[in-house]
């Protein structure tokens, strides 16, 4: 082969390899520079899945990282060149509708899928990754290994749909599964190895009351909040914020970062006469 034909195959190869990566260049923002600077991108990267866990007894129900998971993927469902259906796998049929509409889901574009055991929603997810009109996947599984990862990682890139992966045991019992047989820790959401774009740890935080003009606070409750931690992410940093259910152009609004006093800066409580 001579010379300009080698260089000709080299450029071709280049660009197979960037169109693949197309996908994961994009983006969804957060709209706050606190978090977007911790991704290389200015965002959670698209085209590729992501961990979500909780601790504790978030383990079994994972009702925070759903909350988290299910707000997050609103924005994939709803706006942008690749909206479509929400495909959720579940084990145990728990998924509650009204409450997702509460957070802004759109209700109309989700699937769900009931899967036996969870070799069956990994393959449900990965299949549902590569279909046509999904938009984003969510899946509840404990410890997918590496192998499984790089599945869900190739069907990703097949279309452009941006994966979720709740760790969740929903009947409980002791922590297992290939990633804990790594060195991982399920109840802590560590897998090392796993092929995760980036691997959160969230937990509910404390809703502050919404506030009159007159800055008084007024009755019932605050937007929902979660701690969010950013435990590891590819080619960025990890972080940790508090956020809470944005209505406007972005999925969450970041409150304070983790640790940080301004949280308790605010104006003294008043109650409305």
């Amino acid at each position: 082969m001579s010379r300009a034909a080698s260089l000709a195959a080299a450029r071709a190869k280049v660009a197979a390899l960037q169109g693949r990566g197309a996908f994961a260049r994009a983006a969804l923002p957060f709209g706050d520079a606190r978090i977007d600077g911790a991704f290389p991108a200015g965002g959670l990267p698209l085209g590729c899945w992501h961990e979500v866990a909780g601790a504790g007894l978030e383990a079994e129900t994972a009702a925070a990282p759903g909350a988290f998971v299910a707000a997050l993927a609103s924005r994939l469902a709803g706006r942008g060149p690749r909206r479509g259906a929400v495909v959720w796998v579940m084990r145990r049929d728990d998924l509650h509708a009204p409450g997702l509409a509460g957070l802004g889901f759109p209700t109309g574009r989700l699937i769900q899928v009931r899967a036996p055991d969870e070799a069956q929603v990994l393959a449900a997810m990965e299949d549902a990754l590569a279909s046509a009109g999904v938009a984003a996947v969510i899946g509840e599984a404990a410890a997918p290994d590496l192998t499984a990862g790089r599945r869900l990682q190739l069907a990703c890139e097949r279309r452009g749909a941006t994966g979720f992966l709740i760790r969740r045991r929903p009947f409980g019992g002791p922590a297992g599964g290939a990633g804990a047989r790594a060195g991982g820790d399920p109840d802590r959401g560590v897998s090392p190895g796993s092929a995760a774009a980036t691997r959160w740890t969230v937990a509910p935080a404390l809703s502050q009351p919404p506030r009159l003009a007159s800055g008084l606070e007024a009755p019932g409750l605050g937007p929902a909040r979660w701690r969010a931690e950013l435990t590891h992410c590819r080619g960025g940093r990890p972080g940790g914020w508090i956020v809470e259910i944005s209505d406007g152009a972005y999925p969450l609004r970041v409150v304070a970062r983790l640790g940080d006093r301004e949280l308790e800066t605010s104006p003294p409580r008043r109650r409305a006469g």
